[in-house]
């Protein structure tokens, strides 16, 4: 594989995207220690260094700004406002026609998708920065801390800091998009990867402060390659259902009579699942900052379900996984559409007939793999948690099921497309 890396920097074009690539995911690194203005930057300092072991409403916004969102920085959305709006786009497409018309229509009809997700990133941004702002002024985002964050809280500086956290969401949408067009792999996804790479240093040094920290350091290590070595396999797997083309005659030539197969991941929907999961568990303790701390339901709410450690969290967290497993995949994968794309170019499923009972056929498998893949999910988003509650460490969400699994999968699709431009320079890749 590090030959593969040195024959890739060899390749004059390659080498270019690749540091391309780089620059600008070290670009995105450094947006993030660059504080917002308006803010006291020294006590923010001050209040977000007892917070590394957070496990609050916005854990999961911070995870995916690289810590950003803590510190106050410019890039302190970072992509979630970007990813919401592409996870609400994709599911518009089965309340609204118009949207659904545009996904079919190819490159001319995603490019309008493209633009509606922007349109949203924006407004969505506008939104969750002047909750993030809100709830900062308030004097809630560090629990515990009691110095000022927002010395001046007039109007004018409220709006200059929205607008800088909102500008910061617009330019890093650019600049993964910038990735996705001249550098390799998929640029939203190489951002999340930096900053969730990011945090896993903060995250050691953690675990190996606590008592006998070195050993627990060693086992939770071993859990966690056991647990990419399972994402892996998984991964990479697929139900492949043959199909068969029949032969038909088009002027003079003879077409068809091939045989294919339809590829079935078994994990169809991603990490969609997991991070919806986590976005409503964050919805309860998002609220409770904003209530009266003293009242009963938010007590209830801190004792219950604030902490992914926590019994009922961990079982509703399950729920929702395996729910939107479900709910995802039937969004994406139309069996209908699928056996009439099949029977209109004469293919069919040996032993299946073609139409209605290859669409039973069909969502009879989908069942049974998104069942698996729905189980998996939840046991990879669970295993780092349980292991982090049966060996007394503080739950640490950089090395939660969630990081793990989108590591694993932006770094099998980065390297998928650098060996396939390998492989087109008649080169040796990585994958043999």
């Amino acid at each position: 594989m590090l030959s593969a890396f040195v024959r890739a920097f060899r390749t004059p074009d390659l080498r270019k995207k690749l540091l391309f690539t780089l620059g600008i995911m070290a670009l995105f690194r450094l947006g993030s220690f660059v504080p917002t203005p308006g803010i006291d930057y020294t006590n923010v300092q001050t209040c977000a260094a007892p917070m590394g072991d957070d496990t609050s409403a916005l854990a999961l916004v911070n995870l995916f700004s690289g810590g950003a969102l803590l510190q106050l920085s410019v890039f302190a959305l970072g992509v979630m406002p970007y990813i919401t709006a592409s996870i609400i786009v994709q599911l518009l497409r089965v309340v609204i026609p118009r949207f659904d018309d545009l996904h079919k229509e190819g490159q001319s009809g995603q490019s309008v998708l493209t633009q509606y997700t922007r349109y949203l990133t924006i407004g969505l941004a506008i939104l969750q920065a002047t909750t993030i702002i809100t709830v900062a002024n308030s004097g809630n985002l560090y629990p515990g801390c009691q110095a000022e964050i927002i010395p001046d809280d007039s109007v004018l500086t409220l709006l200059l800091m929205i607008l800088t956290m909102t500008a910061g969401t617009g330019l890093i949408m650019w600049m993964g998009e910038l990735i996705t067009e001249r550098g390799v792999g998929n640029g939203m996804s190489l951002l999340i990867f930096t900053s969730i790479a990011a945090s896993f240093p903060s995250a050691l040094q953690q675990i190996n402060a606590a008592d006998n920290g070195l050993v627990k350091l060693i086992i939770f290590l071993l859990i966690s390659l056991v647990v990419i070595g399972l994402i892996v396999f998984v991964e990479q797997s697929q139900r492949r259902v043959p199909v068969q083309y029949a032969k038909r005659m088009v002027g003079r030539r003879m077409y068809g009579g091939s045989s294919t197969y339809i590829p079935i991941k078994i994990n169809m929907s991603g990490v969609i699942p997991v991070i919806f999961a986590s976005s409503l568990l964050a919805l309860p303790m998002l609220a409770a900052q904003f209530g009266d701390q003293s009242a009963g339901w938010v007590q209830w709410i801190l004792a219950n379900v604030s902490n992914p450690g926590q019994n009922l969290y961990i079982a509703v967290y399950v729920v929702l996984i395996i729910f939107f497993a479900f709910f995802y995949t039937s969004i994406t994968f139309n069996p209908e559409e699928v056996a009439d794309n099949m029977k209109r170019y004469g293919g069919f499923i040996p032993g299946i007939r073609a139409g209605r009972p290859t669409a039973e056929y069909l969502q009879y498998v989908i069942s049974r793999v998104t069942t698996a893949g729905a189980i998996y999910l939840a046991i990879v988003a669970m295993i780092p948690t349980i292991a982090f509650k049966i060996m007394g460490v503080s739950t640490s969400i950089p090395f939660g099921g969630t990081s793990l699994l989108i590591l694993v999968s932006v770094g099998l699709d980065t390297i998928k497309q650098i060996d396939s431009q390998l492989q087109q320079r008649h080169y040796e890749g990585f994958l043999r």
